[in-house]
């Protein structure tokens, strides 16, 4: 055991004692010990917590946001002071021996790299959380990018540490790396291919906070809680988390509702199957009964209409006037009613615009309510929807049940029987 020079200065204390060497020893490991915790209280308790407040004075806002990292950050530096003063002090201040001495540099050297590898993860994470206060963060995120810069951090920080315990050069660990290729290759294989798919998913602004996005191969339909360089994580609207890996939003294909968050409006396409035995051509008594329950000139230009013109003609029409109208329909939009192919199930007719609002509830209960109103219409024009389930059949009320209303035959065309 070699004397120091603080255990020299304190020796003369215990000369007249009973193993005085042994005293001045423990009294020296004890000042210096106690050193350590005063440096250690002094910048974490007072100097960090002082300079942190006159920081936050600077911007309330954003930097009183960040106070649980700040916080991190400065026990972290304390810590590093705590291990600088160690090394620096300890050839002058522990009186140990040349094992215990070898021990407690290495045991010291690698604390402080491990605790400036926080720091420099604590920066990152600090500069990452000012960057997503900025306004455009959302559309350009960059947490799988942050996440690489602690992963290379941590790498760095075991080479070093490794280098320290083994007493060799850095370049000698890093020389062994080309051996294992391989095996760091297929190790971090998921990283890899998930820290190129964050640059893409960055530079594309394919997905970022918020979006909603559907990926029917993982059962993910909801908003995006976290890009990470691994995973990306789904808040269902059921509010289960689905986690898919990064790499699959390039690799595969998924559904990003964010432009039609961003556009005029979101699509209505719905479709009534109608009875085909229910269409037939309408005749002025016949017309006189719609228009009486129904002012037909507030929704259709009768000038446009054919002669003669069917039950259902004027139900289309009817119903684009209604939508076109419509206060909660954005008509600068494509907005029309058609026929689609008919079928086995009777003949769609398609109702395809867009809602002004496109909040999700408020889409569903105008998308019910212009169903509702259109379904009600439909007797009136003298239609039935075609429905395969049996039941008791209610006869259109603008029709009379006693009579079969009349159907005007075109020159061109044979009498139906």
């Amino acid at each position: 055991m070699t004397d120091t020079h603080l255990q020299k200065l304190i020796a003369p204390w215990f000369e007249k004692v009973p193993d005085a060497f042994f005293l001045s020893t423990i009294t020296a490991v004890a000042i210096g010990i106690f050193s350590l915790l005063f440096v250690y209280l002094f910048t974490r308790r007072l100097m960090f917590p002082a300079i942190q407040k006159i920081v936050t004075k600077i911007s309330p806002e954003r930097i009183g946001l960040l106070a649980p990292m700040l916080n991190k950050l400065n026990k972290r530096i304390a810590c590093l002071l705590c291990c600088a003063l160690f090394l620096a002090t300890f050839d002058s201040v522990y009186p140990v021996n040349e094992i215990a001495e070898e021990i407690l540099k290495t045991l010291g050297q690698a604390l402080l790299i491990i605790y400036a590898g926080f720091i420099f993860s604590s920066i990152v994470s600090i500069a990452g959380a000012i960057y997503n206060q900025l306004d455009f963060a959302r559309e350009v995120p960059i947490q799988g990018l942050i996440q690489v810069v602690k992963l290379i951090t941590f790498i760095v920080s075991v080479i070093l540490i490794v280098s320290i315990v083994l007493e060799k050069s850095p370049t000698y660990i890093l020389s062994g790396f080309g051996a294992i290729a391989a095996v760091t290759l297929l190790v971090f294989k998921d990283t890899i291919l998930g820290f190129v798919a964050s640059i893409q998913i960055a530079a594309n602004r394919l997905v970022t906070y918020g979006d909603w996005i559907q990926v029917d191969n993982y059962g993910a339909d909801g908003e995006v809680i976290d890009l990470g360089l691994n995973t990306v994580r789904v808040r269902n609207w059921d509010n289960t988390v689905t986690t898919i890996p990064t790499y699959m939003l390039v690799a595969g294909s998924f559904k990003n509702w964010r432009s039609m968050q961003e556009s005029a409006g979101r699509r209505m396409k719905r479709s009534l199957n109608i009875d085909m035995n229910s269409i037939f051509l309408v005749e002025d008594d016949f017309r006189q009964q719609i228009e009486a329950a129904i002012p037909l000139a507030d929704y259709i230009r009768t000038s446009s209409l054919p002669d003669p013109v069917s039950n259902l003609g004027l139900f289309r029409r009817y119903a684009e006037g209604y939508l076109k109208q419509h206060k909660k329909i954005n008509t600068s939009l494509t907005l029309l009613v058609r026929e689609l192919q008919p079928t086995n199930h009777g003949l769609p007719i398609e109702f395809y615009c867009f809602s002004s609002d496109k909040r999700w509830i408020s889409y569903e209960h105008l998308q019910a309510e212009i169903m509702d109103h259109l379904l009600a219409v439909l007797p009136i024009f003298g239609l039935r929807p075609y429905q395969s389930v049996s039941g008791q059949f209610s006869p259109p009320t603008a029709v009379p049940t006693s009579e079969k209303p009349k159907i005007k035959v075109p020159n061109n065309t044979e009498p139906t029987p």
